[in-house]
């Protein structure tokens, strides 16, 4: 017996709606987009040409209030995501929310009380938990592949006159740490199933305010993870992760497929020239050249929040996961700041300061 049809609502029409959502939302089996809410009256009409069978609202309330609607996934600017989030929870509907959670601790706590009691399904819009190449590195790392762990760089960035506006700003919800480190600190969490203890940041301010970040992480597991993060230098979205036995590479942009390099290299050169081969071919990928950034993570993320709604199973990442990663970003912020080493306390959010 197939599950009932899941009825949607997208709040926010934006960019990333319309490059990445409303695609999804009108093709996904089992869902039924049955509702937008844009206050501007151009995306509005834009978003309802693509989904034509569904109601365009120029107000979230108004769309909240739309009695078809059991579920709603929010795209909104990163300062309105607590409102909006607890809005549609205190009328009962289940709530994918983009990322971050809140633009602070205090408004995602506001966010988890509300959805504690709806009782209904929280997702946080980590989705790149949902990219094949980094679930399998994840399986890669759970099988011993690359020995004892030792350290992991990433590198997630974009290029400059990409931002819009509220993006620029720290106070408006923008910022490098908001925007992309979120990421690739739920990453660390999700890739190693360990927690973050300390945290090292610097900040940078090029084009924008605090437009690119280096941060140090120490995991529970002993894992260091380095983190350059900008929205002011070039595309790019790679992990290095280093074991005693090996290195595995997983970049988003440029390839398919996770890459594993054996701690010693191969001895003839036949062999060196086969590896090289390999990488090569790999890197010319149909998929990858036509469309670098695109990225089948969304799909996943959302037919996992959809298929929560229809079985009544947990889902994950849930807010309580945009929670800790948001706390840990006030926790970078407040190492930029100081210029010391945060240690972040197991369990509550709270950080102290520890010396370099």
């Amino acid at each position: 017996m197939s599950n009932p049809i899941c009825k949607l609502g997208l709040i926010g029409c934006g960019s990333i709606a319309q490059a990445v959502h409303l695609d999804i939302l009108t093709r996904l089996p089992q869902v039924q987009l049955v509702a937008l809410a844009e206050p501007d009256p151009d995306r509005r009409a834009q978003a309802q040409r693509r989904a034509p069978d569904a109601i365009a609202l120029p107000d979230y309330q108004a769309l909240l209030d739309y009695p078809d609607v059991e579920g709603v996934v929010v795209c909104l600017p990163s300062a309105l995501h607590a409102t909006v989030a607890i809005a549609a929870l205190e009328r009962g509907k289940h709530v994918y929310l983009e990322k971050p959670i809140a633009v602070s601790s205090a408004e995602a706590e506001a966010v988890i009380a509300a959805w504690e009691k709806a009782q209904v399904v929280g997702m946080i819009g980590f989705n790149y938990r949902f990219s094949p190449l980094y679930q399998a590195a994840k399986a890669a790392i759970q099988a011993g592949q690359l020995g004892e762990l030792v350290s992991a760089r990433a590198v997630f960035s974009y290029p400059p006159g990409t931002s819009p506006l509220w993006k620029q700003k720290r106070a408006s919800g923008g910022g490098i740490l908001l925007d992309l480190a979120l990421h690739d600190i739920d990453l660390a969490r999700f890739l190693f199933d360990a927690e973050i203890e300390t945290i090292a940041a610097e900040l940078r301010s090029h084009l924008y305010e605090d437009d690119t970040a280096a941060l140090q992480l120490g995991l529970s597991n002993g894992v260091v993870v380095q983190i350059f993060t900008s929205m002011s230098t070039v595309d790019e979205a790679r992990w290095e992760i280093y074991g005693q036995q090996g290195k595995l590479t997983a970049d988003r942009y440029r390839e398919t497929h996770i890459d594993i390099t054996p701690s010693h290299r191969p001895a003839s050169r036949t062999a060196q020239f086969r590896t090289s081969l390999g990488r090569a071919v790999r890197s010319l990928n149909p998929r990858k050249i036509l469309a670098p950034t695109l990225e089948p993570s969304y799909q996943g993320a959302i037919a996992h929040f959809v298929a929560a709604i229809q079985t009544g199973q947990p889902v994950q990442p849930d807010f309580q996961d945009g929670l800790r990663a948001l706390a840990m970003i006030e926790a970078a912020e407040t190492s930029a700041r100081t210029g010391r080493v945060i240690s972040v306390a197991e369990g509550a959010m709270e950080v102290s300061l520890s010396s370099l």
